[in-house]
Formats: structure tokens, C-alpha cells, sequence
């Protein structure tokens, strides 16, 4: 376990060492960028090294791995996100147990988070995630349809809008990826605009994973979702 300890804080120094490069490219402070670890796969012990080498925000993709970890403590230390597709019968699962659900795209969904956090007497904070390359079969609201969900959330007394969520298509060249971001990045300008006297709770941009969480930080990212470059190759799921 020490060896891993030891390889994991080595990777998280190599990540935040490119993301502190990618921000003064950009002409940013990196203290504006979150560095989120993407658990997915991972073991309580392996979460609580990335922990122990600094990881302040751990992102989940799977309500049962989640579910597994909190049993456990594991996040202890550290935030949680959930940043993977959420079905509204796992919403219960997840409402007051994270910091931050990222990945909200539809009334339907809202409807069940604001439902459960009424019961719950809290308010949940989101991200809208926004299908920026209009794939097919991925979750995410079009952008075409962005101003009409952010607008509903408006009207729930038990969520708090903080801002937008992408994923690009996979295969992007890599100035279209930058094109992706920067899309994304306007939209959440102009969401931020749009909405309550440019509300200052808008304020979370989460795009940018292991391959290319540095020109998502250069395009305006506050957020990056980073696996494998913190922990390697996903171990099988279980």
C-alpha cells in the first residue's frame, strides 16, 4: 500500500503541476480550478490515498459504488460530486450525500432531485450537463434547449443552480475540443447573465478529463474531472 500511496501523490503532484501550467498559459490563477478525482472503479483504500495526497473532491460515477464508499467513510476529508449518469429511482441515493450532483439534463430528473431534497428539508447544488457535440444515445441537454432547463430551475425551492457540465465526443481532434469548451464556456457566460441579476452562485464550469483537462483549462474550465492520469488504467468493474 505505501507504494501506492507513493504513486498516487506522485501523480497528483504531475496533474496539478499541468493544470498550474495550463492556467498561467491562460492567463488564470490556478487556485480558481478544482481538481476533481474521478473514482470510478476504485477501492476505499485507493480513494483514501488520493485523499491523503491532497484530492479535496472526489467524483463518483456509479450510485452503488458511492453508496459502498460513504458506508465506509472513504471520502472522509473530502467532497463528493456525483458526475455519472443518475437515474431518477437512485436519486434517494444520492440527494444530501454528495456536495454536487454534475449531471443533470432534464425536467424529469429535476423534478426527482427537488422532490427528494424537499423531503430531506436541504438544498441540493447541480451542474446542468450540456450534450455539446449533439451525440446521439449520451445524456446531456442540447444546447438549443439549455435556456428552457436552466429557467425551470428557477422555479425549485429545493436546488441551486451552479452552473454547466460537458463531456465532448471522445474522438475530437484537437481543435475541436477546443471549439467544444469554448462553446460550453460561452453558454455558461450567458447563462450566468441571463439568470437573476448574474447570479453569483453560477459559478462552476466542470468540463476537461485525463486526456484533456488541459485545454478545457485554458478554454475556462473551474472544474476537471481526472481518473486515469491519478490512478492509472480503471480496474475492472465489478
Amino acid at each position: 500500500m505505501m507504494e501506492k500511496q507513493n504513486q498516487i501523490e506522485q501523480n497528483v503532484a504531475q496533474v496539478r503541476g499541468e493544470l498550474v501550467k495550463a492556467a498561467l498559459r491562460a492567463g488564470r490563477n490556478p487556485e480558481e480550478i478544482t481538481l476533481i478525482a474521478a473514482t470510478k472503479t476504485q477501492t476505499s483504500e485507493t480513494i483514501r490515498a488520493a485523499i491523503a495526497a491532497g484530492i479535496s473532491v472526489c467524483g463518483e460515477n456509479r450510485v452503488q459504488e458511492l453508496t459502498d464508499h460513504l458506508e465506509v467513510s472513504a471520502y472522509e476529508g473530502a467532497e463528493i460530486h456525483f458526475i455519472g449518469h443518475l437515474q431518477t429511482n437512485k436519486v434517494r441515493q444520492v440527494v444530501g450525500e454528495v456536495d454536487l450532483i454534475q449531471s443533470v439534463d432534464s425536467i424529469r430528473l429535476l423534478d426527482a432531485i427537488d422532490k427528494q431534497a424537499q423531503k430531506r428539508e436541504l438544498v441540493q447544488d447541480i451542474l446542468l450537463e450540456v450534450n455539446i457535440g449533439h451525440e446521439e444515445n449520451k445524456g446531456g441537454v442540447l444546447p438549443e434547449d439549455l435556456p428552457n432547463l436552466v429557467a425551470y430551475t428557477e422555479e425549485l425551492a429545493h436546488i441551486r443552480l451552479r452552473g454547466l457540465m460537458c463531456i465532448p465526443p471522445a474522438d475530437s481532434a484537437e481543435d475541436d475540443l477546443r471549439g467544444f469548451f469554448a462553446q460550453t464556456r460561452q453558454l455558461f457566460v450567458d447563462t450566468r447573465n441571463k439568470i437573476g441579476n448574474n447570479n453569483p452562485n453560477i459559478d462552476c464550469l466542470s468540463m476537461g478529463m485525463s486526456g484533456d483537462y488541459p485545454l478545457a483549462i485554458e478554454e475556462g474550465a473551474t472544474m476537471v474531472r481526472v481518473g486515469t492520469a491519478l490512478f492509472g488504467n480503471r480496474p475492472p468493474i465489478r
